[in-house]
């Protein structure tokens, strides 16, 4: 005999077990198969030497969010690098500004953006997330900030940034250069721009990001892209993997793009296939614009699997684990280079 109170339940808990089961691939990612860790990615070559201040760190047990935030300083000092940090070239009027971001497992997170004067922009967004309850602090009050926890306000324009912004201004053309993180040392090459994006996963399976830039040389005074911007240059979600990315940040910004990738592996996807989809959404929605700029993404799941994808061939990322520091991997790519 048909029952309708019993039909009416059983249809409630099976519609409850249907609402349950979209969150299952969570789940999954971090349970199914064997661990990867501690292992650290970042983005182009100059993260070889990166994941190495970060695995002193990792290979002892520490916490991901160190790793990272030691990892990420280095393309910070370097002074050959005018892509991150204190030698980054400067804006259209002659300003270094810097732009960083840090997450960590628990979704605690801290950025600066447009900041003067402070060679380490990814250490003042710590303290934002630990000694603050903002996320964001900029321009001037970034500085402000910095300054009252202790660091040293310093003149950021080198010598070199000089002279080629000087060179710049004969033009004044604003025109970003494919994958310039691989072709500052080619003849020709002089003008860069772009990101060190850094995720961890470290010994108890906890992970966190970290990514920083001085951003396009010769910008619009104030401009920022998605390096500081968390769900665009960089996002974390500790139950299923961190996603960061590179290139030009308008249009990471367009598409919330670390966000998505990481919503993306929560459905099931791997992390390669997840920043595939990012990057077939931008160019989905802007083809032609597409064809003319780099955009990158790089990802980790909480196996400790990781993948990248990029909208231009000539992407790279380094993996440091505990058989390889100096792994160095090309990205794969929706357009190939033309030679």
């Amino acid at each position: 005999m048909y029952d309708r109170r019993k039909f009416l339940k059983l249809t409630a808990v099976t519609a409850s077990l249907t609402a349950l089961s979209k969150y299952a691939p969570a789940k999954s990612i971090a349970s199914k198969g064997a661990e990867k860790f501690p292992i650290v990615i970042s983005t182009w070559d100059f993260g070889i030497e990166a994941n190495k201040e970060a695995w002193k760190t990792l290979s002892k047990g520490g916490r991901a969010l160190d790793a990272v935030e030691a990892g990420v300083k280095i393309p910070e000092a370097d002074m050959k690098n005018h892509t991150v940090g204190r030698a980054g070239y400067p804006d259209r009027d002659g300003h270094v500004t810097l732009d960083a971001c840090i997450m960590d497992e628990f979704g605690n997170c801290g950025s600066v953006a447009a900041m003067e004067n402070i060679a380490h922009p990814i250490s003042v967004a710590r303290l934002v997330m630990e000694k603050t309850p903002h996320v964001m602090l900029v321009g001037d009050g970034a500085t402000q900030f910095a300054i009252e926890q202790g660091f040293k306000k310093e003149k950021l324009l080198t010598p070199e940034s000089y002279k080629a912004w000087k060179e710049w201004l004969k033009t004044a053309k604003y025109s970003p250069i494919l994958n310039i993180e691989n072709k500052q040392r080619r003849p020709g090459s002089k003008y860069n721009h772009d990101t060190i994006g850094m995720l961890a996963l470290d010994a108890k399976g906890n992970i966190s990001g970290a990514c920083t830039t001085s951003g396009m040389a010769f910008k619009l005074h104030g401009r920022v892209g998605d390096s500081p911007i968390i769900g665009a240059g960089l996002y974390v979600d500790n139950e299923v993997g961190g996603a960061t990315s590179t290139g030009v940040g308008e249009e990471v910004i367009r598409n919330v793009g670390s966000f998505l990738v990481v919503e993306l592996m929560r459905q099931g996807y791997s992390p390669e296939d997840a920043c595939k989809e990012a990057v077939n959404r931008i160019i989905k929605k802007k083809p032609q614009t597409a064809k003319q700029i780099q955009v990158g993404f790089l990802a980790i799941n909480k196996k400790g699997e990781y993948g990248a994808y990029a909208i231009q061939e000539g992407f790279s990322f380094a993996v440091c684990d505990d058989k390889n520091q100096e792994l160095l991997i090309p990205g794969k790519s929706f357009y190939k280079e033309t030679k």
